[in-house]
């Protein structure tokens, strides 16, 4: 049976009573989507299942609150952003690189090769590529969160903890620095 209470009130039962129930509702409407989010990330499904635990298991925990500004709150950004931070951590304690240089053997292997992956490869090696390392970290991050992740302005504002306005304002700033540098 769902339970009909809204994200904030879920978010609340679990903070203050530790509520069993609205921890599981969370759960079923959440962990899908935050699961394909994910392997958006990182093709090995063990990494993702296991950080999508991890994400949930903090919740419970009470070692991830949720911060509450006077708004509804926004429980999929405040997931992401926990998720998506467990799955680097994830991902630097396990040698990044060397899933990254498996998958990059697996996908030349294949017969045919996405727009998807020739783009990822441009950017890992072409001109994008040094571009992109020109660009600030805190640019990088937003065209990181908005273009690679797909997330909308508010989901990056959530996730980099920043304002939706500065969110808008480092991507045009980011996109004007890329057009002139592969100009």
């Amino acid at each position: 049976m769902s339970d009909t209470r809204s994200d904030g009130e879920l978010l609340r039962a679990i903070a203050a009573d530790a509520d069993r129930r609205a921890f599981e509702e969370l759960y079923r409407r959440y962990a899908p989507w935050l699961r394909a989010r994910l392997r958006g990330r990182c093709a090995d499904l063990g990494v993702v299942d296991d950080v999508v635990q991890e994400t949930f298991l903090a919740v419970w925990r009470g070692t991830a609150r949720h911060r509450q500004e006077g708004h509804a709150p926004d429980a999929a950004g405040w997931l992401w952003r926990i998720g998506s931070r467990r799955l680097v951590d994830a991902l630097r304690g396990d040698g990044a690189r060397g899933r990254l240089r498996q998958a990059l053997t697996r996908l030349r292997h294949r017969d045919e090769v996405s727009a998807e992956e020739r783009v990822l490869a441009g950017v890992e090696h072409g001109d994008l590529a040094g571009a992109l390392v020109r660009l600030s970290p805190e640019l990088r991050a937003v065209l990181q969160a908005t273009v690679i992740d797909g997330l909308t302005t508010r989901e990056a504002a959530v996730l980099l903890g920043i304002p939706p306005g500065t969110v808008k304002t480092r991507a045009m700033r980011a996109r004007k620095q890329l057009r002139e540098a592969l100009a």
